[in-house]
């Protein structure tokens, strides 16, 4: 072995053609784990391939490397993809690590003893509100959501309540990276009525989501903040329109709005004043 090759043996790797390789392996992988992740019940090596945009022999390398790893699993009788119990634990730091996570549950609790419906925790990803933890409702016919699943933010009560009190320069960031779809008839789809819509959640400190998300169903919902008063996450109490008709909105809204400020008052945070009303669009 020459000198050079001696004193260069053994040495991780540059930032060369290597690296960017391991890089770009990892990105891969990561990528394929968002999939699955996403796809509780398993995903094929096509599409997941089809997915990610790589080869089936690419996609099965960076698959058994995971599942090597203890991260994923596949489905002996299926043959499909699943993610494994550590990725689950991962995940689940996350939570963990999160106080207001923890502090909220016993308070969603509360709500779906007061209330009867199904109450959630929710908060913002980009232009998404994802939901960390739930409540259900004992009722035979009630409103559950998958933990870590996602919503518009414009489309939902927990979405409605914590874009409420974006800047106006991240509300437009929202809006140019997510746009406004229509996901029912009566989604808030122009700029000018969610503004408005708001302004009224800013001023009665609730948002309300009537069947915007999902026909048959209504949800009130409230924001959490932080030391600042910036939002940090949102609770709702959500359940069919049978049960929570219109007329119902205003009472449990004033609840929710209520238990917000109780957890954000226990989590040490500051609840903005409410504005002056001004003239809606």
């Amino acid at each position: 072995m020459s000198e050079v090759k001696r004193r260069t043996a053994g040495r991780p790797p540059g930032p060369g053609k290597s690296a960017s390789g391991h890089s770009q392996s990892l990105v891969r992988g990561l990528n394929l784990l968002e999939r699955l992740a996403a796809t509780p019940g398993g995903l094929s090596l096509s599409e997941l391939a089809e997915m990610v945009d790589l080869a089936p022999s690419t996609t099965h390398r960076l698959l058994q490397a995971l599942q090597g790893q203890g991260y994923i699993t596949q489905d002996a009788e299926l043959g499909v993809w699943k993610i494994d119990v550590k990725t689950f634990r991962i995940g689940n730091s996350f939570l963990e690590a999160r106080d207001f996570v923890a502090t909220s549950r016993p308070f969603l609790r509360r709500l779906t003893a007061q209330t009867g419906e199904t109450a959630n925790l929710g908060i913002r990803d980009g232009a998404t509100a994802v939901f960390l933890a739930q409540s259900e409702s004992p009722q035979m016919m009630r409103m559950i959501t998958r933990l870590g699943s996602r919503a518009p933010l414009h489309a939902s009560g927990v979405g409605k309540a914590l874009m409420a009190w974006l800047p106006d320069d991240e509300f437009d960031r929202v809006l140019a990276e997510r746009g406004l779809a229509r996901v029912t008839e009566n989604t808030l789809h122009s700029p000018e009525t969610l503004r408005a819509n708001l302004a009224q959640v800013r001023r009665q400190g609730f948002a309300c989501d009537r069947e915007e998300h999902a026909i048959g169903l209504h949800c009130v919902a409230a924001c959490l903040h932080d030391e600042h008063g910036t939002p940090l996450a949102a609770i709702s109490v959500s359940g069919p329109v049978a049960r929570i008709p219109e007329s119902r909105l205003m009472e449990l809204g004033e609840l929710v709005r209520e238990t917000a400020a109780e957890i954000t008052t226990r989590l040490g945070g500051h609840v903005p004043a409410t504005p002056e009303p001004v003239a809606e669009a």
